[in-house]
């Protein structure tokens, strides 16, 4: 009897999107990949990279898209397509309200260009005062009781004001669209993983946001004002203007991306600092950390786990050649993890520098709203921490979303006095 020689191929690890560590501690699975299949083509027909130089070569090259309109579907297994009919009116909708997030030049070059204005640093710095005052308003009440929910209190109304303000989106609303947020952020995760009950879900939602501005756009060409809708609807730049299916797709994206991260790195940053008492006490009270404090956050929380791209021409990532037609997973939180690039990453470091992280992504799809981010995240945990310096978890156990592209936890509860 012959036997074969063994497969060295046969126990490597591979990215493994059901395994339910990706919900309680995908870091340690990161560490595993980088170490014995940095790069790899999973069970599912995609490539996946988990090391930082190979994400960032990826988000860099322009031969890479963000479109999933160029991945040949013929190379991933069938559990991985969304099944539709050609002639889908939900699917042709659904294509017609592509963002410019996953969208490719030009259209995406015009369509961030039109918007881009609103997010400059000047122009957020200028919404700091106004940021303040929210933080404050909201720990203050915060504050009243000994115990409290730090995401529901804190975390996820700063920057749905925030970005309400900016677009001029009614806050009384702000419950009719959080349930929509929700699903749709949810509805981010590959279609593979979701249930049925998911994907009719953010389905909806893209229908409710969409009549819901809809109508709220007709009411900014009636009646304008000095806020960004407003400005998107008059908006032109050598002869470009919006279309409708733009307009909404472009607002949709603005308000659940403006704040759905940001809530996160809010509460993922809180977490972080109590978990680390002694990088807590040097955030508080060295101003000089702020801004590195931040940045290390979004380097070690990674609010944003992974990103996918599709590949235009053929790419060579340290001797594995992948073709045109293929899809990647970029597993950008895994690279913010990466010895290669941070000392001692699993270290959190509020004074750490450099800090060269993919938190925002990089070249032509880099976080548009990032100063918006940064801004908010400044000034919340600033104010938090100086304000509750007695703050401390109140529970054993975080539980966190199932989520594999936005990770965020359920709740966070939190003593705000000794």
């Amino acid at each position: 009897m012959t036997l074969s020689p063994p497969d060295p191929a046969a126990d490597r690890p591979v990215f493994d999107p059901f395994d339910p560590l990706w919900a309680s501690d995908p870091f340690s699975v990161y560490a595993e990949l980088r170490e014995r299949a940095p790069i790899h083509r999973n069970d599912l027909g995609f490539w996946v990279v988990a090391r930082h130089a190979d994400c960032l070569a990826l988000l860099r090259d322009r031969r890479v898209s963000s479109d999933s309109l160029n991945v040949d579907v013929e190379r991933v297994s069938a559990g991985f397509r969304t099944p539709s009919a050609p002639d889908d009116p939900v699917t042709a909708a659904m294509q017609e309200l592509r963002p410019f997030l996953f969208r490719d030049p030009p259209d995406h070059t015009r369509l961030r260009g039109l918007v881009s204005k609103a997010f400059t640093p000047k122009v957020v710095e200028s919404m700091r005062a106004g940021t303040e005052e929210v933080v404050d308003q909201l720990l203050d009440a915060a504050m009243q009781a000994d115990q409290v929910d730090l995401l529901d209190a804190f975390a996820y109304p700063l920057p749905v004001r925030v970005i309400c303000d900016l677009l001029g989106v009614p806050l009384d609303d702000q419950d009719r669209f959080k349930v929509w947020s929700d699903a749709l952020a949810r509805g981010l995760d590959p279609d593979f993983l979701l249930t049925q009950e998911v994907i009719d879900a953010r389905g909806e939602a893209v229908l409710q946001f969409s009549q819901y501005f809809f109508e709220l756009l007709a009411e900014r060409r009636r009646h304008p004002g000095e806020d960004l809708l407003s400005g998107l609807v008059q908006v032109e730049d050598g002869g470009t203007v919006l279309n409708e299916g733009e307009l909404l797709s472009t607002c949709i994206l603005l308000l659940v991306a403006g704040h759905e991260t940001t809530v996160n790195l809010i509460s993922g940053g809180t977490l972080a600092l109590l978990q680390h008492p002694d990088q807590l006490v040097r955030f508080r009270d060295d101003p000089a950390v702020l801004r590195t404090g931040i940045e290390e956050m979004l380097r070690y929380v990674s609010p944003v786990q992974l990103t996918g791209r599709a590949l235009l021409e053929g790419v060579e990532l340290d001797g594995v050649a992948l073709r045109a037609g293929d899809f990647v997973m970029l597993l950008i939180a895994s690279g913010n993890h990466d010895p290669a690039q941070f000392d001692d990453p699993e270290r959190f470091d509020v004074s750490r520098t450099p800090n060269n992280h993919l938190g925002f992504g990089f070249g032509i799809h880099h976080c548009l709203g990032a100063p918006l981010a940064r801004m908010e995240a400044q000034v919340a945990l600033s104010a938090l921490v100086r304000r509750a310096p007695d703050l401390a978890l109140a529970t054993d156990r975080v539980a966190y979303k199932h989520n594999i592209v936005l990770r965020g936890m359920e709740a966070l509860p939190v003593a705000m006095r000794g």
